[in-house]
């Protein structure tokens, strides 16, 4: 069965701050995992539901999302990729999960069936319950991170898997039960409790993608909607569609957020309907002269996206407000504020982020802050170097997806894929496998990094190989650019 994670550009990095009473600011940063499950092994696959998965992917990245994409996922890859999400999950994150797949009710409670999902008959629901992820589980995992905002869209309101001619399935629709979600959480359904949702409107309908998704997708693009009214807008759209081919699906929501939640605010020219909560920065006063001899110099980490860079400045000290400029000359800018207070000050946390477009040159960036005492300090110079940085974070995302770098696939000829590391090829001199052995000894071509579109990958050469039906693990290891060797990992088929 084909089995790959891809994962997209992996956070913006976080404010580290020194904290009173041993507590730390975050800054929020938008983090998602979407999956797309199709080939199933014992109960009928899907069609739509990994196309579902990556147009998701993709919207989400223009959102600014930081995106950990899986598809296919057994239960213990489904494991792994969950153990990767909470390493980059964070308190005060906004997290975004997307599952497009089976999915299926007991007494109430909703599962996420994995591709391996055992097909049971009736009085063997347990097998269930032992084989697949509990919604619930899912989103108390997501909250006990400290997500400050969590959003769940659970594409999984499909067919019973269950039913199986000649046999005694279990019975029930297939469609999700109604949930109760936790304060600061929003869960949409495909369909409505107990409903099934539609992957297509007819054997004619081209669109590769469901019903659901392609008009939820469309609503998340639209500036200035709140997370109800992208819902509702969902709501109707799917509802006239479905209802023209005599069928009923109504997508569902339940909202626990306190406030509205906007995420893509509209530009200025554009109407906004966006509600903020009610967070107002305080005034402060006119800044003195520029003070260069004194506070902590703010460092940064960078990482590129499909829309340029995201540069998240650290600084020790509380800040009142943070500006910045390209170079050494022309005026500051402000980096504003983002909806969220500052125990040490009191007031609106700086936003310690910025973006420079994808193919901003070598440069100067010049920081200012300042002080809880009204005092500006620096500006500190940061160096950017492109081509360092690239390399720089595409290292750091290999090592902290390390566990998905080979995985298996095909039918009747089997494969190992490597998409994951060609994702982050860019910090890559030279890649080995080894063919039932601990030892690389095989030389993989690895494509040339295209600093325009870095994670994008080339369809030659291929991101997998064939392997002996035989194979029982293949070994890698990498050579970075600067010459140094990664550990030598072992994936087992």
């Amino acid at each position: 069965m084909k089995l790959w994670i891809r994962t997209a550009f992996l956070l913006a990095a976080v404010i580290a701050v020194a904290a009173l009473c041993n507590t730390s600011a975050h800054a929020e940063k938008r983090v998602a995992l979407v999956i797309g499950n199709n080939d199933y092994r014992n109960v009928p696959p899907l069609r739509k539901a990994v196309n579902d998965a990556r147009t998701m992917s993709d919207a989400l990245k223009q959102l600014g999302f930081t995106v950990l994409f899986a598809e296919n996922q057994t239960r213990q890859a489904f494991s792994e990729t969950m153990l990767a999400f909470d390493k980059v999950l964070e308190p005060g994150d906004t997290a975004f999960v997307f599952f497009a797949g089976h999915g299926f009710e007991i007494n109430g409670q909703n599962y996420l069936l994995p591709t391996d999902i055992a097909a049971v008959t009736e009085g063997q629901q347990e097998l269930i319950r032992d084989g697949a992820f509990a919604a619930e589980r899912l989103i108390s995992r997501v909250q006990a991170r400290g997500a400050r905002t969590s959003i769940f869209v659970f594409d999984a309101c499909r067919n019973n898997p269950f039913e199986a001619t000649g046999t005694r399935a279990i019975g029930g629709s297939g469609g999700l039960a109604a949930m109760n979600p936790p304060e600061g959480v929003f869960v949409v359904f495909s369909a409505g409790a107990k409903q099934t949702a539609l992957d297509r409107l007819n054997d004619g309908d081209p669109n590769p993608n469901s019903v659901f998704t392609r008009n939820f997708v469309r609503e998340l693009s639209q500036p200035g909607l709140n997370l109800v009214q992208i819902a509702k807008r969902t709501q109707s759209d799917v509802r006239q569609m479905t209802v023209a081919v005599n069928r009923m699906q109504t997508p569902a929501y339940y909202d626990q957020i306190v406030g509205d939640y906007v995420l893509k605010p509209a530009k200025d020219g554009e109407r906004t309907i966006e509600v903020l909560p009610q967070l107002a920065a305080l005034p402060i006063a006119p800044p003195p002269p520029i003070i260069n001899d004194s506070g902590n110099a703010p460092i940064a980490s960078f990482m590129r996206h499909n829309g340029g860079w995201s540069i998240s400045f650290s600084i020790a000290d509380p800040t009142l407000a943070i500006s910045w400029r390209l170079g050494e000359s022309g005026e500051f800018k402000e980096t504003g504020f983002l909806d969220s207070f500052d125990p040490r000050t009191r007031r609106r946390m700086p936003n310690p982020s910025i973006e420079l477009p994808s193919d901003a040159p070598a440069a100067t960036i010049q920081v200012r802050y300042v002080d809880p005492m009204g005092q500006m300090q620096g500006p500190y110079p940061i160096k950017f170097d492109p081509e360092a940085a690239l390399i720089n974070s595409h290292r750091k995302l290999l090592d902290m997806t390390s566990t998905s770098w080979l995985s298996f696939g095909g039918y009747n000829s089997p494969l190992v894929y490597f998409t994951q590391i060609f994702s982050y090829r860019c910090a890559i001199r030279e890649m080995r496998i080894g063919i039932d052995t601990t030892v690389p000894d095989k030389l993989v071509k690895v494509p040339p990094c295209n600093p325009k579109d870095p994670s994008a990958i080339p369809d030659s050469p291929p991101s997998y190989m064939k392997i002996p039906a035989a194979t029982r693990s293949v070994s890698v290891e990498l050579t970075y650019q600067d010459g140094s060797l990664s550990e030598i990992k072992n994936f087992r088929k």
